[in-house]
């Protein structure tokens, strides 16, 4: 029997501001309905430029007051840690809470829970490593010291398919180095962030270190991005929306770091082993219902075993199973959306008039509650489609066929993206040239999607600017200061 029932009635939610939960300024709320069930499942504050600058105040007055970044980092570690032990803990309940808002299958969202959890083990370690360095080789009279200093306030602003996983990304390591942060969680998603504001109080960090507001975009992703009181801006997000962000920071040119969008090819050899990889391509597109930047939604294939290739990855995805995300056998859930919905529906209908055959799917799957849409495959597509370099954000693949190792590499960085790319192939000479040269942040050999805490993580091109995740995560979050002390008296013959 099913353990996981959608509630009796709505979550109510509440901002955290300054260690408190309250409402938003105005009393004004907003409702969010199941994808995947129909039912209304939170309630949550619809905030203004007032509390979005509330809670901007009490972030700057707390890093000013040095409170948190003056803490040992040993001290910083055991609260950082103590939070990845409260996820644990409450585990259950927030993957349930991820399922309603987005739809992802609940037994993908409990993985994604212990994911998050190893995020915050990890960024705990890193605040006992923060050091600058000491250069003694400028002279004998003169010592170089370079500080490592946290650089304020960071605005988070995260998206709807990952909720707590992408804060996760974020927050402790922007803690780790002693910032203090005002997040806003995507309106779609909102609730485990909006909890993890009582988890971390939980943990014992200091009231005003971390502050969260949620709502659109427009007024409090927009106030976090122009305000000169936010020294550093931390998206993930569409691109389009990216370059918003970017415009938007301009005023007081604060730090940028940018999770964007992708078009990530996976690039098979004929010596590949095709019934190895079958498996991880179809988990590639199909994973998250395709709503993932780094959803493997292009296949690039020698053409010599192209047709093999389709025969067998169709006959896997059939076995794909699409329905209930509360239902923990299920692989694909509910789409997050209505124009998510259509969005996809259009690329499928833009890729049949351009020419590309529909192998698979390709139509929504009839449900009395919910949107669905079919595992869908695309044969004969061609670099200049739209689904072969836009990127869709749905359970569509693309397969599209090469002759020469220059050919497919030319395909994989004909987009204007870069987050990743896969190669498949028992050739290490193959792999290294490829490896050497596809545009991408990220490349996976004989695997796709592997992924740790100690692994940096970003894009190149549009996708992106910085990195998170790995040992270097917290300097994103910090800046270098240079001091140089001279011994011994100062020489004054300048003037002669």
């Amino acid at each position: 029997m099913n353990k996981y029932k959608v509630p009796s009635k709505p979550h109510i939610y509440q901002n955290f501001i300054n260690g408190h939960y309250k409402n938003s300024s105005g009393n004004e709320t907003f409702e969010r309905e199941s994808p995947g069930h129909g039912a209304i499942i939170g309630q949550y504050p619809l905030s203004n430029k007032k509390d979005t600058e509330e809670a901007i105040a009490v972030a700057k007055k707390t890093f000013k007051s040095d409170e948190w970044s003056s803490l040992t980092g040993v001290d910083r570690e055991k609260i950082i840690r103590n939070v990845a032990a409260i996820i644990r803990e409450r585990a259950e309940e927030l993957a349930l809470i991820e399922t309603l808002e987005s739809g992802k299958p609940i037994s993908q969202a409990l993985d994604e829970m212990e994911w998050a959890a190893g995020i915050w083990d990890y960024a705990a370690t890193l605040a006992r490593h923060i050091a600058g360095d000491v250069n003694t080789n400028v002279g004998r009279d003169m010592t170089a010291m370079m500080q490592k200093v946290p650089v304020g306030v960071v605005g988070m602003i995260t998206p709807w398919n990952f909720p707590l996983l992408i804060i996760s990304q974020k927050l402790p390591i922007a803690l780790a180095a002693g910032c203090t942060a005002v997040i806003k969680p995507s309106e779609m998603t909102p609730g485990t962030t909006l909890l993890l504001g009582g988890m971390l109080k939980e943990a014992g960090l200091p009231d005003g270190v971390v502050n969260i507001v949620a709502g659109y975009g427009d007024p409090v992703g927009m106030t976090l991005a122009e305000s000169n009181d936010v020294d550093m801006i931390s998206f993930t997000g569409s691109t389009a929306v990216g370059k918003h962000i970017v415009r938007a920071s301009a005023g007081n040119l604060k730090k940028v770091e940018l999770e964007l969008g992708g078009k990530n090819p996976q690039i098979i050899f004929p010596d590949a082993d095709i019934d190895a990889l079958i498996d991880a391509v179809v988990f590639g597109i199909y994973f998250n219902m395709g709503e993932c930047c780094n959803s493997g939604s292009r296949i690039i294939i020698h053409e010599d075993i192209a047709a093999g290739f389709e025969a067998k990855v169709i006959a896997h995805a059939k076995k794909v199973k699409v329905g209930d995300p509360l239902d923990p056998t299920v692989k694909v859930g509910a789409i997050i959306n209505n124009n998510q919905f259509d969005k996809i529906m259009k690329y499928i209908e833009s890729g049949i008039a351009q020419g590309a055959k529909v192998t698979l799917g390709g139509k929504a799957l009839k449900s009395d509650r919910g949107s669905f849409i079919e595992p869908t495959i695309f044969s004969d597509v061609t670099p200049d489609m739209d689904i072969a370099c836009e990127e869709i954000f749905g359970p569509v693949l693309s397969i599209l066929t090469f002759k020469t190792a220059q050919e497919a590499l030319d395909i994989a960085n004909g987009t204007d993206f870069g987050l990743s790319a896969g190669v498949w192939t028992k050739d290490i000479d193959t792999a290294m040239y490829m490896t050497r040269n596809i545009d991408a942040g990220t490349v996976w050999v004989n695997n796709w999607m592997s992924g740790y805490p100690e692994i940096p993580f970003g894009g190149m091109k549009q996708s992106g600017l910085g990195r998170e995740l790995g040992p270097h995560a917290v300097d994103e979050f910090m800046e270098t200061k240079s001091v140089l002390i001279k011994m011994g008296a100062t020489p004054g013959d300048w003037v002669g």
